[in-house]
Order: structure tokens, then sequence, then C-alpha cells
């Protein structure tokens, strides 16, 4: 994923000054404030599920309980067993007439108290039921009977209609693995990319580093694990994110529209419809009415992520940025033509109709007033390097405190592009490839990067999405982002004619226009943030191009996991692209774990170098799907271990924070941190609501999204399985590189997908059947369209 970049950057964000400074705090200190921090998060939860009715129970089940205990009272029953006897001659002597209030209280007490020790009880059951990770390790598809046991008694403990947090003080805490182990596991994951006399000079770093460094930082890091809910996620997001002073366009990632369909070209009635199922998700957000994520459709993951979805910026720092959250916002922040509005989504009677916003979003289509002096180009501020962005940031908020204020404190930001996107008929593969660029980067100015998610309406009615990265990771924005699609094309539709259903709203108030007041001392600061946006923009080469050959259907016929056999063929792919292979970043998730986020897959295997050095020498089908199978079991190895907290990379990460805060060098712990990925790689999780059915309407799936390259002269790759039957990818590099070029990356993984493939087919036959006579395939399926609105869109399509 993007975060690739910001480990790869770890190192020059430590460099600095500031940095040091920081650092120099004693350890102790520093575990206490993760762990204060840890625990005002606690609180807050806890405080919020109380407002929402739903932690530790609801007030339904104290209520059950007391009312029970009456009932037994009145039977002249004592389930107590003499403790509420006891109760009352504890409470004040108030009269003989006051018995009964008396015999009340101490029920109510005693309830109050089964109540909370029956509640700790079942948190205490889960809690070990679910840091049972036997299951994970089964083959797919076959389960044994423990585990069919264990399943059950999770759903029984887990209760009849789990919450979003429901699970969140039930889920274990993220371990602490063996450095011994960890240190291991890193000596053979840069085996196959070393030379002899380099891995000779690493395995005996690693040994000094095991015999002199390893025992003390493991302890404090131990230490740091029980005080906290998690050991690593507040550094990585912390050193990771909030510290680098680099452009947030090396950061974020972006989210694709449909790619088949648009369901209306209104610009405006698109965003309507889009505004208003955003803050319909973040209403079912608030209360907490959304189903907790579940692995495999047995494990709950840890939801903390979603909690900054909403109302959050990350406003820069001079040293390093924090993210600011607010409770509520009533209100977006629109950009359109150099120009910013302020859009109030909320009346007295509640949210406001998807009919509604159209109409202000096109009465800010309809202005034609200009853009002030400095305002056209103010947001590439936001694209500039952190420290000089919060210095320049001052004089903005001194000057123009209240359109600031409006931005930073919006719901989120919304972008009223001028030019159109998404795919074309004409030229299927440069429109797709300026579609992702347009949502990576856009033109450097018309993006505010700071908030959390920027939802951009192009002019033909096409929508993206661009996500800051450091509040959460591509799983929990992607859930947002298939709710959206889904709720705004299938239960909300559109009428006839194109526009949102419902009426125009004669009393509604026109958006209000932002006044930015700013002095000519700045305009230097925005012109030089500008030129920077425009070259790390112009810079950046996308590729995206869908694959139907075939997809994730075909692969489960092959009994392979579905993302090793696409892992594989990256690593072939780039083999032949480089001549070498060279250390792969993919994301794993750690949701498994309370405030868990995610860790790395070291892809590039010794087993997936044999297997694609026997594809290169051409060696027999047979002996390359042996070792291809071999392969794919060390993937799924390490991606298991990866999901159990037994990675290597956030537990290396953790070990270098710490051996800085102790003021401790290692030699082996900065050779680990300033290591390169060349290869970043990341799968875009799909059907995650289930709201669309894809086997009846198979062209109502999201393309996926991308994001930049770790390295300047590597590439980032995501991919998605869009149904059954076809997979998107999309590929960045840099264009200033030599040794890269997306597109011809691309071909590559054509190839080795059609080359692996026949390797469960008959060879050449399989080939010549599917690459035909047409060598631009991959356009030959597309029915771009725009939908009729006639077309039923009510949720019994669903």
């Amino acid at each position: 994923m993007a975060e690739a970049h910001q480990a790869s950057s770890l190192l020059s964000s430590l460099s600095s000054d500031g940095a040091e400074v920081e650092l120099s705090s004693p350890v102790w200190q520093e575990i206490y404030l993760c762990a204060l921090r840890s625990w005002k998060r606690h609180l807050w939860r806890v405080w919020n599920d109380f407002l929402a009715g739903v932690v530790p129970a609801t007030p339904l089940s104290w209520l059950f309980l007391f009312s029970t205990i009456q009932l037994a009272c009145l039977l002249q029953l004592d389930p107590s067993l003499g403790l509420m006897e006891k109760i009352k001659e504890l409470l004040p002597d108030w009269g003989g007439q006051h018995h009964q209030l008396q015999g009340l209280l101490s029920a109510a007490v005693f309830a109050s108290c089964l109540w909370g020790a029956l509640i700790f009880t079942l948190h205490v059951a889960l809690r070990l039921l679910l840091s049972h990770h036997g299951w994970l390790l089964e083959p797919h598809g076959a389960m044994s009977s423990p585990t069919k046991t264990w399943l059950a008694l999770v759903r029984i403990f887990s209760g009849r209609h789990p919450r979003l947090f429901s699970f969140q003080r039930a889920l274990p805490r993220q371990p602490v693995p063996s450095a011994q182990e960890t240190v291991r596991k890193y000596l053979e994951s840069v085996r196959p990319v070393l030379g002899d006399d380099a891995f000779d000079r690493a395995t005996a770093l690693a040994n000094e580093f095991l015999r002199l460094h390893a025992p003390r930082l493991q302890l404090y890091l131990q230490l740091k694990s029980w005080c906290t809910s998690n050991y690593v996620s507040d550094w990585w997001e912390e050193f990771v994110y909030l510290r680098s002073r680099g452009s947030l366009i090396n950061s974020t990632y972006y989210m694709m529209d449909f790619l088949y369909v648009t369901p209306t070209p209104l610009q405006a009635a698109r965003a309507g419809n889009a505004v208003h199922t955003l803050l319909l998700y973040r209403h079912l957000l608030n209360r907490q009415e959304i189903s907790p994520t579940l692995l495999m459709g047995m494990r709950p993951l840890c939801s903390a992520q979603y909690e900054r979805m909403f109302n959050t910026t990350r406003i820069p720092g001079v040293e390093k940025d924090y993210l600011r959250h607010l409770q509520d916002s009533r209100h977006v922040a629109v950009f359109h033509r150099g120009r910013f509005f302020r859009v109030g989504t909320h009346s007295p009677n509640g949210l406001l109709s998807p009919r509604a916003l159209e109409q202000q979003f096109q009465d800010i289509l309809d202005d034609p007033s200009p853009a002030c002096p400095l305002e056209e180009h103010l947001a590439a501020l936001t694209a500039a390097p952190r420290s000089m962005w919060a210095q320049v940031r001052e004089s903005v908020k001194t000057h123009a405190a209240t359109a600031l204020e409006a931005v930073e404190g919006a719901a989120f930001f919304v972008s009223l592009d001028s030019e159109p996107a998404g795919l074309t008929r004409e030229d299927p593969a440069a429109s797709l490839d300026a579609y992702a660029h347009a949502l990576l980067a856009g033109r450097g100015h018309d993006r505010w990067f700071d908030k959390s998610f920027t939802l951009i309406v192009f002019s033909n009615g096409k929508l993206g999405l661009s996500v800051e990265h450091s509040w959460a990771d591509c799983p929990v924005s992607g859930h947002l982002w298939e709710f959206t699609l889904a709720t705004e094309c299938f239960q909300l539709g559109y009428a006839t004619d194109g526009h949102c259903k419902g009426h125009p709203d004669p009393t509604l108030p026109q958006p209000q226009r932002l006044q930015w007041d700013l002095p000519e001392q700045i305009q230097p600061s925005i012109s030089l943030a500008l030129r920077g946006a425009k070259t790390l923009s112009g810079n950046i080469d996308c590729h995206v191009f869908p694959f139907s050959h075939f997809g994730k259907s075909f692969i489960k016929c092959c009994h392979v996991s579905s993302d090793s056999f696409i892992q594989l063929v990256l690593q072939l792919a780039h083999f032949r692209d480089r001549g070498q292979f060279c250390l792969t970043y993919e994301s794993a998730m750690t949701r498994l774990f309370l405030e868990g986020r995610t860790e790395t897959v070291r892809s590039c295997t010794r087993e997936a170098c044999q297997f694609v050095r026997a594809m290169d020498n051409k060696e027999t089908d047979q002996k390359c799907l042996a070792l291809f199978r071999v392969a794919v079991d060390k993937h799924q190895a390490l991606l298991k271990a990866a999901m159990s907290g037994q990675g290597i990379d956030r537990h290396l990460f953790a070990l270098y924070i710490m051996s800085r805060l102790l003021h401790m060098q290692s030699p082996f712990l900065t050779q680990v941190q300033s290591q390169q990925w060349l290869l970043s790689t990341s799968q875009v999780p799909v059907q995650q609501t289930h709201l669309i059915d894809v086997h009846n309407y198979p062209d109502y799936v999201s393309s996926g999204g991308g994001f930049g390259p770790a390295h300047d002269h590597g590439y980032g790759i995501s991919y998605i399985f869009m149904g059954e039957n076809a997979i998107t990818f999309h590929i960045s590099s840099k264009k200033s590189s030599t040794e890269t070029d997306s597109h011809r990356l691309g071909q590559h993984i054509e190839n080795a997908l059609l080359d692996v493939a026949s390797l469960f087919r008959v060879g050449q036959h399989f080939k010549r059947q599917f690459r035909g006579e047409n060598s631009d395939y991959r356009y030959n399926f597309l029915s771009c369209k725009t939908v009729d609105p006639n077309t039923p869109t009510s949720s019994t399509n669903l």
C-alpha cells in the first residue's frame, strides 16, 4: 500500500533536529504517555458507547435482570443467597415506612453488580476465544471439529446482533514476537536479494544485535505492550505518517467509480446522491448500526479505524502533524474552479435530501464569479512539505480563520472537477490512466489533502475518492466506498431525467462562498507549493488495465489462494521487467487484534525465486507447477503469520523506535529501516458490504484503486478481483526513472498471468485460445455506458 513509501522514509523523518529533541525524552516517560493516550481512547469509547446505549450492554438487559430478581422476591425466593440482606444493612436506616424502598435499592445494587459481573465474564470468555488462531492455519475450505466448536462458542458469546464496536473490549492485544524468531525470518527474507558477502554482513550484524541489544529492547517493548492497547500502532501512526515531512501526495491513495456504468451524467445530481449517502453512512456509524467486519465470516476485526473517518483533518506541524477530530460537523467544504464554498448538509428537520443537496451543488456550478486573488491555488499548500505548510498556515489562520475553519471543520471535502473522467470507447487505455492520475494527484491545487478524504465528482458524473492515509487503511475506506456506490445507485436512484429523486426546495439558502483575505506575503509560498505539487503530480505514471480472460473463479478451480496466485505472477512479471529480484512489500492486516493496522508480507521468497527461474529457463510445466505450489504454500504461511501477529517488519520497527528512545545505536536495526521497497503491492478488498449482487449486476463493480510507488525507481501495484472473471490492476511508477515503465510492466503482468494459468491447462493451446488475434484484448469486453434512468433502482435489486 502507500504506507510502503512512508515506511521507506522513516530514517529521514527522524533525522531532523526537532525529531531528535522529541526522542530525547526518557523511555519511561514515553511508555507512560503511550499508556495514558491508550487509556484516554478507551475511556472515550466507553463514554461514547454509553451515550449510544450499547455498552456494556443494553439497558433492557439490566432491566430484565432487575425485574427477574423482583419477581423472585415476590415469590419469596432469594436469588442473591442473602447478599441483598447484607446490602440492606449497609444502607441508611430510614425508618419502617421506607422498608420497601430499601428492598428496591438493595435489589438494584445486586442486579447492577450481577449484571456487571456477567458482562465482564462474557468479555473475558470472548477474549479467550478470540485469542485462538488455530482456525487460520487450517486449509481453505476445510473446517475441523474443534474449529466448528470454537466458532459456535464465538457466536454464542457474541450475542444475537453485535454492533460495530461490540467486540472492541474483547479483542486480544497484538503479541510481541520473539526477537530471535523475527531476526531469523528477516535473514530468510533478504537471502534471495542479497549476494553472499552482503548476506554474511547482515548475518553478523543480526547476531551482534541479538547478543547486545535485543534483550533490553525486547523487555521495554513487552512493558509497553502491557500498558497500551497495541504495542506498535500508535508509533506507526506517529513516526511513519505524522512525522513524515514530505508531500501527502506520496502517501495518498484513491478509489474509482464503477468501471462500466455511470448512473447519471449530471454532475450536481451525482454529487447530491453521493454526499447524502456518505452522511447516511456517518449516521449509521455514530449509532454503531454498521455490522462488524468478520474475517472469512467467522472472526471479528477491530473497528477502531472507523472512529476518525469523518470530521477529521490532519493539521500540519513543524516537527509532526496531529489529527484533529470533531464529534460532529453539519457542512461540507466544496471546491470548484478555484473557489471554496461551505454547503450546509442539515436543516432543522435533519439531513437534507439528495435533491436539496443537488440544488446546492448546481448553484455552485452555475456561479460565474471568479476566484479571488491567492484563492485559486491555495490548496496546493496542503500538498507542500509539511513544515512549510505549517508555517504558512499560521498566517492563513490569522487572516482567514473563518474560511480555514470551514474547510478543516467540514465533514469531508468535495471537489467538483471541470473535466470529464472515466473509461471511454475512443481510447480506453489512455482514459483509464488519466482517470487514475486525476484521482491520485489532481492538478496539485484542487484537493485539500489534509482532509480524511475528498469526494471527487467529475463533469460527466464520474466519482472518485482520494484518501489521506494516516487515519486508516484501505479496507476501512473501501467499506465506506462500497456502501456509497451501492446505496446512491440502487437505493436512492435517479429520476427519469437523471436528477436526484424528489423536488427542489425554493426556501433553501444559497451555498456560502468562503472569503480568503490573505496577505500578499504568502504568494511566493503558494507559487512554490504549486510548482512542487505539479512536479510531483507530473512525475507519476499511472497505468490501469482490466484483465478479463479469467479471474477468481478460474484460480479457485486451480485450488490455490487467489492472492498468492497474483503475488507469484507479479514476481514473474517484475523479474522479466527488471531482470532481478527485489524486496517486495505486500500489505496484510492485523485487525484481528485491538487497534491493529497492517503488517508486511515479504512476498519475494526463496521459493518464489525458484519458481520464477524455472519459468525463465523454460522448464517443464510439471516442474514449474510443482515449484509454483511450493511457493504458494510459503506465501500463505507468511500471510497467516503476519495476520496472527508473527510478522517481521512491525516488530523490527518498534524495536528501532525503542532503540532511539534509549539512545542505543544498533547498526542492524538501522540497516533494516534503510531498506528500499522497489515493489509495493496490495490487494483492494471487495464485497465487504454485500450490497451489490455482482452475479445479476456484473457491471456494477468498482474497479478498485491505487497508490504511488514507494521508491523513485520502483513500482506501486494494487489489484482487485472484479466479480469472478476479471482482475483490474493499478500500476504506478515515476516518469523520471529510466528503470521503470508502468505500461511495460503491465504487459509483462498480462503475459505472466497467461503463462502461469497455462500450467493448469494444456500449455500452448490455452495461450492461443485466450490470447486471441487482437493484441488489445483487455478492452474487447467493455460496455461503457450511462445507465438508463428508467432502470429499476429500488432496494429489491440489491
